[in-house]
Parts: C-alpha cells; sequence; structure tokens
C-alpha cells in the first residue's frame, strides 16, 4: 500500500460497508473499516485493514474512536463513509473535528437534521409541497382519543435508531383502540412522547416503494438512479429491501430534487417513497443521508456511487451518469424467505419470481471475485441475525451504551495488513 495514497475509513462492516469496500478496492484504493461488532468485510480481499472499536452508538465515543484510529494508522485526510444513521448525527454534529483529520462526507448539521428527524423532513416537504403521509404527535396518552375514528395506524419513531435498537421494530401496527394505546405506552418506555409519531396506514407492500438515489451536490443532482422495492420484509413495515429493481421515474426524481435542493444536501442520498393507491400521489416516508443497502445495484447499473463521492473529495473529475433500467438487486439471505412466503400467501407467483433472478445482476455479499465475505455470512448467520435482533436488555430501557476509546486491530481477510 502507498502510504501516500488517499483511503477510504468505511464505518460499519456489514454488506452496505461490503459494497463500498469493493466499489474502491476494485479501483485500488486501500480501505480500513471500523466496527463494533464482527462483520462480513473483514474476509473482503478489497479490505486493508479491520478495527473494531467496543462502540459505534454513542455520539461522543464514537467520534473519538474513529479520530483515535486514524491517528494511530496513520490516516490523515482519508475519506470518511459512514453507514449508519448514528453514525451520520454524530459526523454532522462533529464535522469540523473530524476534518482536522478526515476528508467528510457528511454534510452539515443545518443540512442533516431535516433528514435524521422525521417531524423535520415531513414538515419541510409540506412546505415544499411534496405530499406526505397525515402524521400526528401525541403527548399523552389522552389525546390518543382524536385518533381512534382513523384506525388502522401505525406507531413510529421520529429518530428510528433509539427505537429500532430497544424493539427490533421500524413500526408497529394498531388495529383496535386498545392496541393503539398499549403500543403508545410501550414506545414510551424506550422514547420521548415527543418522538413519537402516529400515522395513516398507505395500502400496499413494498412494490408501491420507490426508492431515488443520487451523488447531490451544489443544488443538483451529479448521478442518480431509480428503484422500486419489489420484495421486502416484513411486508408491511419492511426493515429492508430483500429484492429491488431499477427503473425511470420522472415524477419521482422531481419530488426528490425539489427536497435535497431546498436542504442544500450534499453527498450519497436515498429518498424513500410510497405510491398512495387512494389519490395517486407518491408520499416522502423517508431520507437516508448515507450509503443505503441496496446501493451497490449502482455499479451494473452504471453508476457506482462510493467512487463518485471519493473521487469528488479527492477532487477527481467525474462523468455525471445515469442508471439503466431493469437491473436487480438480491440479498439472499432474506430474500429465500421472503419469496417463500409470497409465494404461499399468492402475493407472488413462479414466473415473475424467476424473471426477477434473471434480472438480478448484483447480490449483497455474494461475488465471484471476491468469495470468501459469502462463505462468512453463510457461517456467521446465527450471530448476525441475534446481533441485529436481539433486544439487549439494556436497551430496553432506552439506554445507549458507550464504548471505550480505541479498537482491537483485526485481520482483513484472514490476515493482518
Amino acid at each position: 500500500m502507498n502510504p501516500e495514497q488517499v483511503g477510504a475509513v468505511v464505518i460499519g462492516g456489514e454488506h452496505p460497508g461490503l459494497g463500498i469496500a469493493r466499489s474502491l478496492g476494485r479501483r485500488g484504493i486501500p480501505v480500513c473499516v471500523i466496527d463494533d461488532q464482527y462483520s462480513v468485510s473483514q474476509f473482503s480481499k478489497y479490505v486493508t485493514r479491520v478495527v473494531r472499536v467496543r462502540d459505534l452508538r454513542d455520539e461522543q465515543k464514537t467520534v473519538e474512536n474513529v479520530i483515535e484510529v486514524g491517528q494511530r494508522y496513520g490516516l490523515k485526510g482519508w475519506v470518511l463513509f459512514p453507514t449508519r444513521d448514528e453514525t451520520v448525527a454524530a459526523f454532522s454534529h462533529h464535522r469540523d473535528r473530524l476534518a482536522e483529520c478526515f476528508r467528510v462526507t457528511t454534510a452539515r448539521w443545518e443540512t442533516v437534521r431535516w433528514a435524521w428527524d422525521k417531524k423535520n423532513t415531513y414538515d419541510r416537504a409540506a412546505e415544499l409541497g411534496i405530499p406526505v403521509p397525515q402524521t400526528y404527535n401525541p403527548r399523552t396518552e389522552s389525546d390518543l382519543a382524536e385518533l381512534y375514528g382513523r384506525l388502522p395506524l401505525a406507531l413510529k419513531p421520529a429518530v428510528k435508531e433509539n427505537f429500532f435498537y430497544a424493539t427490533g421494530a421500524k413500526a408497529w401496527r394498531a388495529e383496535t383502540p386498545l392496541q393503539l394505546n398499549d403500543l403508545f405506552r410501550r414506545a414510551s418506555l424506550q422514547i420521548r412522547p415527543e418522538e413519537i409519531l402516529i400515522q395513516e396506514i398507505i395500502p400496499g407492500d413494498g412494490q408501491r416503494q420507490y426508492s431515488y438515489c443520487a451523488f447531490f451536490r451544489d443544488g443538483k443532482a451529479q448521478s442518480t438512479l431509480v428503484a422500486r422495492r419489489m420484495r421486502q420484509h416484513p411486508r408491511e413495515f419492511g426493515r429492508a429491501a430483500t429484492y429491488v429493481e431499477t427503473i425511470e421515474h420522472p415524477e419521482v426524481e422531481e419530488l426528490s430534487e425539489r427536497f435535497l435542493k431546498a436542504i442544500d444536501y450534499y453527498g450519497l442520498v436515498e429518498v424513500e417513497f410510497k405510491h398512495d393507491p387512494r389519490d395517486g400521489q407518491f408520499k416522502l416516508l423517508d431520507v437516508n443521508a448515507r450509503t443505503w443497502g441496496f446501493h451497490s445495484i449502482g455499479g451494473p447499473a452504471g453508476v457506482d456511487f462510493p467512487y463518485l463521492l471519493y473521487a469528488d473529495q479527492v477532487g477527481t473529475k467525474v462523468e455525471r451518469y445515469r442508471a439503466r433500467a431493469g437491473v436487480g438487486w438480491l440479498r439472499m439471505v432474506t430474500d429465500l424467505p421472503t419469496a417463500a412466503l409470497d409465494l404461499w400467501d399468492r402475493e407472488l407467483d413462479l414466473r415473475s419470481y424467476w424473471r426477477s433472478i434473471r434480472r438480478t445482476r448484483a447480490e449483497s455479499v455474494f461475488c465471484l471475485r471476491d468469495p470468501l465475505p459469502s462463505v462468512a455470512e453463510i457461517l456467521m448467520l446465527p450471530y448476525l441475525v441475534a446481533k441485529k435482533y436481539h433486544v439487549r436488555p439494556e436497551d430496553k430501557v432506552g439506554i445507549q451504551r458507550t464504548g471505550g476509546r480505541g479498537g482491537e486491530d483485526l485481520p482483513a481477510n484472514g490476515v493482518v495488513k
């Protein structure tokens, strides 16, 4: 490795981080992965070094850990790639401090706050004339009575990280007044009442959900991709997509770019919409101010998102790209059970499933040129599932753990490099 070459520091080694490492590693760019758990990225031949720290959830400790690793291994000037929302918030709040050591790809808090908190997202979208689901923010249980006539409703957090880590759920569905009151009480044990949102449920599953993905800068999209979720798990409130496909959709593009321009966004971003069959509108659900789960679809579709951001940071001029339609991305370990359930429930037919397999050009982990991560994923599957969905006792009361400073150097692809 050339010690003078600018590399990348990827925070989080799950499949989104692996996608970043492969994008850059194929071009000979050194990659250091920092994580607070074991991950498939440490087995990739494109990862130069893996450093495990105790925890990446506490904001202050995250920043301290990343800076300490950068100083220890001489990573000054390397490009930072966060893969989790809590890391985005930490980097945004401490951007100036991090910039003394790294090239920071995360926008300032004045921008990120519009994506971090869904209340901010929906308020800003409404000001811009962008449709959003009808959303309520009751502060006490007594306020819920006004919503009984609107059931069924979804209960979801304004800031999803604390809620997800404590419950393992993205949202809860309430069918009756009793359920709504019970779920509100349960949510109040995990997050503050002002962070609890009650939202109308837009009919339909993930096939009505669309994602606008872009490298955005200077008030416009440098390169773009639009995708449709064909399968997700769970079916209604999907934690993540299991199969997506690129499409053309000018309306989703226009709505997304209107929002991103208004908040002066910079960097990689995914904007999620759901089509409401009741009024025909595309309603904004979420804005992910980072690489998203299926970003590796960009490579085979003609838009290599991690490299575009890296090139911009190091001053390399790149062309503008637009993804071609009809390219599929698959996460096999979650799509197999999802597709099986959809087939059983007759939400999917064999012809459509086979068509999606034929269109798949990127799998979240499997790659013939870099096979060890997929082998590791199978062997690590029980650990990964437990780590992702097991609710820890300390999280049940809404308390985030804090991590220690520094980290343990781990072998990348079996060898310390």
